[in-house]
């Protein structure tokens, strides 16, 4: 018979939790829309487990335009009523406001540096950072870099951005790999390909 996969403690025993660390957890992406799409789950992840959200994952896409941020940014009143009547999403005003208001600075972010996905990889040279640790409880749950992106992001009039998010989405869209050594997908996500266009390279932090 074959070996039972190793992973990583956290996603142990629930196949929702399994499936989303085999397939996504810490893979790097530079899409735009997944990007977001992961800014608006975690800042509604906050106070609540990511469980909760991947459970509702599927409502929030029907809900919220597939996460389409051209779209979201020109919610007005009905759709923030729609969004709080909706009992598949977490119908908590602050934070479907702040989906609403980051999608707009998002756009602002896209018209500066041409792609959110080209501002947020500056802060890690474009490459993804691999880490060993030897268990996932060994992963922080905020560091210094995930501190500064927190505070720029906060500058460029996002919300629901603390540190402890933005390293979160570090982590979910690969710009550090956290997967434990002895996890089979720390070594996969190592060896995944992962390049930006040569003229991105040239952008000024």
């Amino acid at each position: 018979m074959p070996r039972e996969k190793i992973r990583c403690r956290w996603c142990r025993g629930d196949r929702l939790y399994e499936r989303y660390h085999d397939r996504e957890w810490g893979a790097p992406l530079r899409g735009d829309k997944k990007l977001f799409e992961f800014l608006v789950l975690e800042g509604a992840q906050a106070g609540l487990s990511w469980i909760t959200i991947l459970k509702k994952r599927e409502a929030y896409r029907a809900a919220m335009d597939g996460f389409d941020f051209h779209l979201i940014a020109r919610y007005g009143e009905r759709q923030v009523a729609r969004l709080l009547n909706n009992p598949g999403i977490v119908r908590n005003e602050r934070k479907i406001r702040s989906a609403i208001g980051n999608a707009k600075a998002f756009l602002e972010t896209r018209r500066e540096f041409g792609t959110f996905a080209r501002y947020i990889w500056r802060f890690v040279d474009y490459k993804p950072v691999q880490n060993h640790w030897k268990s996932s409880a060994e992963a922080p749950a905020t560091t210094a870099l995930s501190d500064e992106i927190a505070a720029d992001l906060k500058r460029r009039g996002f919300s629901f951005v603390g540190s402890t998010i933005i390293y979160a989405h570090m982590q979910a869209t690969g710009m550090v790999n956290d997967h434990a050594v002895d996890c089979f997908r720390h070594a996969e996500v190592k060896r995944l390909p992962f390049v930006f266009p040569a003229n991105t390279l040239k952008t000024a932090r």
